[in-house]
C-alpha cells in the first residue's frame, strides 16, 4: 500500500461516463463514452485500504487477489497487474463489465464510504494488457496423451477448456450455436458486452491448442455415449437453459415469448446473421415480466428496436437505496441501482403480479382453408396478445405477495417477454443416452470433485449448480478443470478455488 491515507484523501467514487441517451439508443455500441485508462484511474485505485483481512477476496468466487492488483494499478504497473489478475481469472474483460461485483459489496471501505473501484480496475487492467500486447497464448510445455470433450462454450466451459489445454490435454469444445460464447455471445446485448472481446479470447485459446466445433449439438449430431467413448473425459457445461414459464390464462396467445427467444436475435442482426425466431419490438407496446438483469436487457434492446412503450413488471418491491439491516456487510446487499437501460426509458412497475393475458384475433392470422371459397376464410383461434391483466401485491395473510383486491387493471401489450429465470439444464438426451443422475432441481448431480454418476463425466457451471452468475461459472470451470486433470493423471497443479458443494454466500437474487 503506497499511501495508507489514500482512502481519506480520495473519498468519492468515480464511474466511467456514459454516452448521452439519445445517442446510444440509436446504435448497439458500448453505452460508455469512456474506456480503458483514465486520468483518475490510479487515484481511484489508491482508495484501497490494504485491509488486514480483505473481505473483498472472500466475496469474490474466484479468489482474486484484489488488494495486490489494486496497488499495482495505483503504481501503473500494468504487466504485473495483469499477471496477478490472470492468475485467478480467465476472462476479466467479461467480469469487469457484467459482474455484479460481489467483491465490492464486501469491501471494508464500503462500510462507511463508497467501496473501492474493483470491477473497473479489472476491466482497466485487461484492456491495458491487450493494448500493450501483454496477453499472449500460453500453450503447454508438453502434451499428455489424454483427451477431453467440453460440451458448452459459456464461461464455465471456456474456463475449464483453457485450464485443461494449458495442463497439456487435448481439448475440444462443442457448441450447438454458430459461434462460441454461450449466453455471453447471444444472451447479453452487444451494448453491454461487445462480442469482439469474446472473439479475441477464442483466438488466444485456439493458439494455445484448444479446438472448437460449432453447430454441433451433442445428443443429436453426436450421441452422448458416443462422445464418451471417443474421449478420456467429458465435461458437461451446457448451462441452465430451460426457462421458467408462467401458466396463466391466455398463455397460448401469439406474441408471448421467453426473453431468451428474443434477445439472441437482436445480437444476430447486429452481426449480420439471420434471426432464428425473428421477434422484434419495433412499433409495439412491450411488457417484460421480470425485473432482473435479463429484464433490463430486454428493456434496452426493445428501446433500440423502436418499441412504442416498454413496461417492466417486478413482483418484488423496489430495492432500498441503502443497505438494509437484514443484509449486513459483507453479504451482498440488494440495493437499488439504475442500469444503463433503465436510464434510457421505459417504466418499471413494482409490487405487481400478472393475472391473465388478454388477446384478440390477429388479422394477419386469417387464412384460407384448402379449396374453400371466399366464405371459407377463418381466423386462427389463438389470436394475438393485446394486453396483460396485472394486480398489486403486498405482504398479507397469503404471504409476501398477497394480491390486493380492487387493484386489477389491464396494460396494453403487443409483445410480452417472460424473464423470470431458468429451471434447469436441458438433459433429455443426456439422461437417455448417457444416464447421469439429476438432483431434485433437475440439475446434473455431482460430488465435491464435480464428478457425475458416470465415470469420467463431470459437470460444472449452471448445468450443475443451477442458474447463477458469470463469475461463479468461471470459478466452477477452473475448479472442474483441476478435478478432471487429477482424474486423468492422478494429481494436478491447476488451482481449484472451490468445491462443487460450496454455495454462494453473497449471491444476489
Amino acid at each position: 500500500m503506497g499511501d495508507p491515507r489514500g482512502f481519506l484523501k480520495v473519498r468519492s467514487r468515480r464511474e466511467l461516463a456514459e454516452r448521452p441517451v439519445q445517442e446510444r439508443i440509436k446504435d448497439w455500441l458500448d453505452v460508455h463514452a469512456e474506456s480503458g485508462l483514465q486520468p483518475w484511474t490510479q487515484e481511484q485505485a489508491a482508495r484501497c485500504m490494504d485491509c488486514g483481512t480483505p473481505f473483498c477476496m472472500t466475496g469474490c468466487p474466484l479468489g482474486n487477489v484484489i488488494p495486490e492488483f489494486n496497488d499495482l494499478v495505483r503504481q501503473g504497473q500494468w504487466e504485473d497487474a495483469y499477471g496477478k489478475l490472470s492468475m485467478t481469472n480467465n476472462f476479466p474483460e467479461v467480469t469487469g463489465r457484467i459482474c455484479p461485483a460481489l467483491c465490492e459489496s464486501a469491501c471494508v471501505l464500503g462500510i462507511h464510504q463508497p467501496p473501492t473501484m474493483i470491477k473497473l480496475d479489472e476491466q482497466t487492467i485487461i484492456d491495458q494488457a491487450w493494448n500493450l500486447d501483454y496477453v499472449k497464448p500460453l500453450p503447454p510445455q508438453r502434451l499428455t496423451d489424454q483427451t477431453v470433450a467440453v460440451v458448452g462454450s459459456g464461461p464455465s466451459g471456456l474456463a475449464c477448456a483453457q485450464q485443461l489445454t494449458r495442463a497439456g490435454h487435448t481439448v475440444v469444445v462443442y457448441e450447438r450455436a454458430d459461434a462460441i460464447g454461450g449466453l455471453m455471445r447471444y444472451g447479453i446485448p452487444n451494448f453491454k458486452l461487445d462480442k469482439s472481446l469474446i472473439d479475441r479470447r477464442v483466438e488466444q485459446m485456439e493458439a494455445e491448442g484448444t479446438r472448437f466445433e460449432t453447430n454441433v449439438e451433442i445428443g443429436k449430431d453426436i450421441s452422448w455415449d458416443d462422445l464418451r467413448s471417443r474421449y478420456d473425459a467429458v465435461v458437461v457445461a451446457i448451462g441452465s437453459t430451460v426457462p421458467r414459464d408462467m401458466k396463466l390464462p391466455g398463455r397460448e396467445l401469439d406474441g408471448i415469448h421467453f426473453a431468451m427467444d428474443f434477445l439472441p436475435d437482436a445480437t444476430r442482426r447486429v452481426w449480420g446473421k439471420k434471426p432464428v425466431n425473428d421477434i422484434t419490438a419495433k412499433d409495439k407496446h412491450v411488457v417484460v415480466i421480470g425485473g432482473g438483469d435479463t429484464g433490463s436487457d430486454c428493456l434496452g434492446t426493445s428501446i433500440r428496436q423502436g418499441a412504442k412503450s416498454v413496461t417492466v413488471l417486478q413482483i418484488m418491491s423496489k430495492e432500498p437505496s441503502e443497505r438494509p439491516a437484514n443484509q449486513p456487510w459483507p453479504t451482498y446487499a440488494r440495493i437499488y441501482q439504475k442500469t444503463s437501460s433503465m436510464e434510457e426509458g421505459g417504466t418499471y412497475v413494482y409490487d405487481t403480479d400478472s393475472v391473465e393475458f388478454e388477446g384478440a384475433t390477429d388479422p394477419k392470422n386469417v387464412h384460407e382453408i384448402d379449396g374453400a371459397t371466399a366464405e371459407g376464410f377463418v381466423a386462427d383461434e389463438r389470436g394475438h396478445v393485446t394486453g396483460l391483466k396485472i394486480v398489486s401485491v403486498a405482504p398479507g395473510e397469503n404471504g409476501p405477495f398477497t394480491r390486493q383486491p380492487g387493484t386489477e387493471r389491464v396494460i396494453p401489450a403487443d409483445l410480452v417477454l417472460i424473464s423470470v429465470g431458468f429451471l434447469h439444464p436441458e438433459t433429455d438426451t443426456l439422461v437417455d443416452q448417457l444416464p447421469v443422475e439429476l438432483d431434485r432441481r433437475g440439475n446434473v448431480a455431482r460430488n465435491d470433485s464435480f464428478a457425475t454418476s458416470q465415470d469420467g463425466v463431470f459437470a460444472c457451471g449452471d448445468a450443475g449448480r443451477g442458474q447463477s452468475l458469470v463469475v461463479w461459472a468461471i470459478s466452477e470451470g477452473r475448479s472442474c478443470a483441476a478435478a478432471v486433470d487429477r482424474y486423468l493423471t492422478g494429481s494436478t497443479e491447476l488451482p481449484a478455488p472451490i468445491t462443487a458443494s460450496k454455495r454462494p454466500m453473497m449471491l444476489p437474487r
